[in-house]
């Protein structure tokens, strides 16, 4: 037997008036977006999740549903994921100190075990969890899996105030990747799976070693052929001397502004991964806050997107 159609009694909610110009400016929406999705159909998008972004489940549940529109539009969307508050909980609750130097937590053996088994175990999970509740078909995983991320101890040297002189700084089991095999990314491409990526790298010794999620994420969006990076974070994106928003800006321009102060603090890391990303092939690396609703079809399906969009030229 045919499914019921609608009614148009009178009271009924599908024909209200304001129910039915709702819905008219949803479908207006959806039009206007179209040529976005035809521009992006057949891209590889690469997402950095960040930690903060994560804590919110409101957030969570719209990031996983906005993932899942990419991938049904025919977009390739590759999640990279942090998690540094959640591992720094962790640490708390097991009374494990932690040391920072230049923002990189210092990673012992002990601690390196702990920072696999929340970033691979719990949040890797969870994400994958709310993609495909969400109607998607996610698969965790970490760099270690497939040697995906081949890594090496990442190397750091500070200069001493006192005496001038180099001194060499043991950051423990911090990596920074080596090499992205681009089969398995490839793979992922061609079939309907989500792919989830903790940034644990192997060693070649077999080594497990912590590496920054936004590293990470650059280096698998310049190996994948990514048209996009989106770095989400939890500020708008890269803002000028007057506190305005910079919509777009050159690499070169990029360059400029950290050089003159205007770019600072943790914002510099950010935009370098977004630099070296561009430099790796990457077509536009952009900063946007997570925490905004849907930022991340903002970004990709409305003309003024919705961070910063950094370009070759």
């Amino acid at each position: 037997m045919p499914a019921d159609k609608p009614t148009d009694k009178a009271g009924d909610k599908s024909t209200d008036t304001g129910d039915h110009a709702v819905w008219l400016e949803k479908a207006g929406i959806l039009a206007e977006a179209l040529p976005f999705m035809r521009e992006h159909s057949g891209e590889t998008i690469c997402v950095k999740y960040g930690g903060h972004a994560m804590g919110d489940d409101a957030v969570a549940e719209r990031f996983a549903r906005d993932i899942v529109l990419l991938k049904q539009v025919g977009i390739n969307p590759i999640v990279v994921h942090g998690g540094g508050p959640q591992i720094g909980a962790m640490l708390d609750r097991l009374k494990i100190k932690s040391e920072f130097i230049d923002g990189l937590r210092v990673t012992d053996a002990a601690t390196v075990e702990i920072v696999e088994m929340v970033l691979c175990g719990s949040i890797n999970k969870q994400i994958v969890s709310a993609i495909n509740k969400a109607g998607g078909f996610a698969v965790g995983m970490s760099g270690k899996d497939g040697n995906l991320i081949k890594a090496r101890k990442l190397r750091r040297s500070k200069k001493d105030p006192g005496s001038n002189i180099e001194k060499i700084l043991d950051l423990g089991f911090v990596g920074e990747p080596s090499e992205i095999n681009p089969h398995i990314l490839d793979t992922f491409e061609e079939s309907d799976i989500i792919p989830v990526i903790a940034p644990i790298g192997i060693g070649p010794n077999g080594e497990t070693f912590n590496i920054n999620a936004d590293t990470v994420a650059g280096a698998i969006a310049g190996a994948s052929g990514a048209a996009r990076l989106l770095m989400l974070t939890d500020v708008a994106g890269v803002l000028d001397d007057t506190g305005r928003l910079i919509k777009e800006m050159t690499v070169e321009r990029a360059k400029t502004l950290i050089q003159s102060g205007t770019i600072s603090g943790g914002m510099i890391p950010k935009v370098e991964t977004c630099l070296e990303a561009v430099e790796l092939g990457v077509e536009g690396a952009v900063i946007i806050d997570g925490r905004v609703p849907h930022a991340v079809l903002l970004e990709l399906f409305t003309p003024g997107g919705a961070g910063t969009l950094i370009k070759a030229r």
